[in-house]
């Protein structure tokens, strides 16, 4: 029971974020335009990736450690934050040099260190977080995650209707997170143990040998999924990036359906099926199909439409963005696949397996990105992506099917039914060519009907269903 309350807070902090970071999220870009949209889109996306090198995988493994032994959690929070704070000022100094070295103007690497320290804030927080996690107590990082999107939005909207300007705006997010933390280390002190700093240098270095596996699997695959918004600043410039930027926060939205997914229907299975490796098999083969039953007539109607939602989003100064759009969408699907397929490996004790896959991932998207950037601007960054994401789902696909855990031939064809349903959404929409607004409530209903008519869900979805919408 405690789970699902725990479960329930966290999903509801995720969905609350999603929401509120789409309208501020619109709200930037209508304000700042393409251009400065570009530049806060580079600085999220350059201090996102370099915050990484503070964490170094800590706070996974303080996680697993005090799940394990409460009574250490003096030792490991009170060494913990100092060294994050440490590694922090490292990070920043390094931060200025890179910046500089790579030609970036004084407005920009001005804003780009106030989201840096922004991300710092965060980090720290979710260094607590980690903490909470390992005593059940998820109550508190969610209220945390509500309080800093409650700030972002209020700030947001303040600063556009005063027009306080792109320094203001960064601003907001940094006391964002400072509330946060503030609130996170408040908690923290009451609800888990109070911080005593420690400078335990011994114990400093076991823990950045012993996490680092956590920190190289974090790095590698926040790198390739965030390292095309640098490479295209840094080759196209902040307008190409804007551009680009529309796109990928859409995309953004749609991931979020994964995260929501796995806070509902992962305990939901673990309480439907017992532990065994034949249940852990059918909540791969479920979560496969009901992502792509999820995503697919999303992508379908996304590259029919993708003008009509950049211009009802951000409005005709990113027109542009609609090209990429259409493109990146159909990542999606491959990120939802490769993101249950990732589960599965590492709940088999593969984690070391997932490391190298997207090591080998990053390193590829890196010279990809460089190369298609170069010659075809921020489309090559949306061909980079997807054929990145198709890679890495041709490897996992091979690792499952080699396993103990080759699915059913029962979810090809689930699969099938599935494409078909999507098909006749497809052929529906071409028919009609009818404007945006209307073309929504005719594929959902036609795509139900396509569904209820392949017979795609069985009775053990339709048990699944009842059981999330409290019919039984």
């Amino acid at each position: 029971m405690e789970l699902f309350k725990n479960t329930s807070w966290v999903m509801s902090s995720q969905i609350i974020f999603s929401v509120f970071g789409f309208i501020w999220v619109i709200l930037i870009a209508r304000y700042l335009g393409v251009y400065e949209f570009g530049i806060s889109t580079f600085a999220l996306s350059f201090t996102g990736i370099i915050v990484l090198f503070m964490d170094l995988g800590i706070t996974t493994y303080t996680t697993r450690d005090l799940s394990k032994s409460h009574e250490l959690a003096n030792k490991y929070i009170g060494n913990g934050v100092p060294l994050k704070i440490f590694l922090s000022i490292i990070i920043f100094l390094a931060s200025i040099v890179i910046l500089t070295i790579m030609g970036y103007d004084s407005f920009t690497i001005e804003i780009t260190l106030i989201f840096l320290i922004y991300n710092i804030f965060l980090n720290i927080a979710n260094f607590f977080n980690g903490a909470f996690q390992a005593y059940g107590k998820m109550k508190f990082q969610a209220i945390g995650i509500i309080i800093n999107s409650s700030v972002l939005l209020g700030g947001t909207f303040l600063v556009v209707i005063t027009d306080l300007g792109f320094i203001s705006l960064a601003i907001v997010y940094l006391l964002a997170s400072l509330v946060n933390l503030f609130y996170i280390y408040i908690k923290s002190n009451s609800e888990i143990v109070p911080l005593s700093l420690q400078f335990d240098l011994s114990f400093w270095k076991k823990s950045v040998k012993k996490a680092l596996p956590f920190g190289l699997t974090t790095i590698f695959t926040f790198m390739y999924t965030m390292i095309d918004t640098v490479i295209l600043s840094f080759l196209k410039g902040n307008t190409a990036l804007g551009i680009y930027s529309s796109a990928i926060k859409i995309i953004i939205v749609f991931t979020t359906l994964y995260m929501v997914y796995n806070y509902v229907i992962f305990p939901l299975m673990s309480n439907l099926y017992k532990n065994s490796a034949d249940m852990l098999k059918i909540s791969y083969e479920k979560s496969i199909k009901y992502l792509l039953m999820m995503i697919l007539p999303i992508a379908i109607g996304i590259s029919f439409y993708s003008e009509g939602v950049i211009l009802l989003i951000y409005g005709k100064q990113f027109v542009l963005g609609s090209l990429p759009l259409r493109i990146l969408i159909w990542n999606v699907i491959f990120l939802f696949i490769n993101g249950a397929s990732t589960l599965l490996l590492n709940s088999s004790n593969r984690e070391v397996v997932v490391t190298k896959i997207n090591a080998l991932a990053c390193i590829f998207n890196i010279i990809l990105n460089f190369v298609l950037i170069t010659y075809y601007n921020y489309i090559g960054a949306s061909i980079a992506a997807v054929t990145t994401g198709f890679l890495i789902c041709v490897i996992m696909t091979y690792l499952v099917i080699k396993s103990e855990y080759t699915p059913d031939f029962s979810l090809v064809k689930d699969i099938f039914k599935i494409i078909i349903s999507s098909l006749i959404v497809a052929v529906v929409l071409f028919a009609a060519n009818l404007p945006f607004i209307l073309a929504i409530p005719i594929a959902i209903i036609t795509y139900l009907i396509a569904i209820a008519s392949t017979k795609t869900l069985d009775n053990t979805d339709i048990a699944i269903l009842k059981e999330i919408v409290g019919m039984e």
